[in-house]
C-alpha cells in the first residue's frame, strides 16, 4: 500500500451549530479528539489538524493554519497538502463522527501514487472523506486563487484530470457519513455541545 498522510479539517466556521463543533462531546470526549483517534487507528504516518492554533487540540497533533482563513476547506486541503510528505493525503471533517477507520484504510489502499480516490453517492462527491496525490496541490491552489472555492467543482477538475477516481458509497455505507451541522443533528447522534 501506498504511504499516506492525513489530515483533520476543524478550522470551519460552525456557523449553523452555533458552537464550535471539533468541541463538541462525542462518545465522551470532544469531537477533534474522536476524529484523531479515527485517523491514527487507519495507518497514516503523519497526522495534522487543519484549524486555529488557539485551540484545545493544539498540543494533540501538528496544527497547520490556512494561508488564506475565510476560504473554507478548500483553503485547509491546500495547506494541508502542502504540509504533506507522503504521495498521497488522507483528508476527513471533524464534523463526521460515524467515519471509521477501516473505511478510511480502505480509500487509502484503493488510491495509487498520483491518483486518490474520492467517495460518491447519488453524484455528489465527498470531498472530505477522500484521499488526493500531492500532485493535485497546484489545481487546488489555482481554484483558491480563483473566485471559484467550490469543492465539488474542483473534485470534478482532479477527475477531469487523472488525480482520482470516484468510488461509489454502497447502500451499507451510507451512514458513515453522518454529518453534524446543527445542534438536532448532535442530539440525534448521542452527541452534546459544549456548556
Amino acid at each position: 500500500m501506498t504511504p499516506f498522510a492525513a489530515i483533520l479539517l476543524a478550522g470551519g466556521q460552525s456557523t449553523r451549530m452555533g458552537v464550535d463543533k471539533a468541541t463538541m462531546i462525542f462518545r465522551g470526549q470532544p469531537l477533534w479528539r474522536h476524529q484523531l483517534d479515527t485517523l491514527q487507528a487507519s495507518g497514516a504516518a503523519a497526522i495534522a489538524i487543519s484549524g486555529p492554533r488557539e485551540r484545545a487540540y493544539a498540543e494533540a497533533a501538528p496544527v497547520i493554519e490556512d494561508d488564506k482563513p475565510g476560504l473554507g476547506p478548500l483553503a485547509g486541503l491546500v495547506s494541508g497538502l502542502r504540509w504533506c510528505q507522503a504521495p498521497l493525503l488522507l483528508v476527513l471533517a471533524v464534523d463526521l463522527p460515524a467515519m471509521t477507520p477501516d473505511y478510511l484504510a480502505g480509500l487509502a489502499a484503493e488510491s495509487n501514487p498520483g491518483c486518490g480516490i474520492v467517495p460518491v453517492r447519488e453524484e455528489w462527491n465527498e470531498p472530505l472523506t477522500a484521499v488526493y496525490p500531492c500532485e493535485a496541490l497546484a489545481l487546488a491552489a489555482g481554484h483558491l486563487e480563483s473566485a471559484d472555492h467550490s469543492l465539488q467543482r474542483w473534485v470534478s477538475a482532479c477527475g477531469k484530470a487523472g488525480l482520482v477516481r470516484f468510488r461509489p458509497v454502497a447502500p451499507g455505507e451510507l451512514p458513515l457519513f453522518l454529518n453534524l451541522n446543527t445542534p438536532e443533528d448532535v442530539r440525534s447522534a448521542g452527541g452534546a455541545a459544549p456548556t
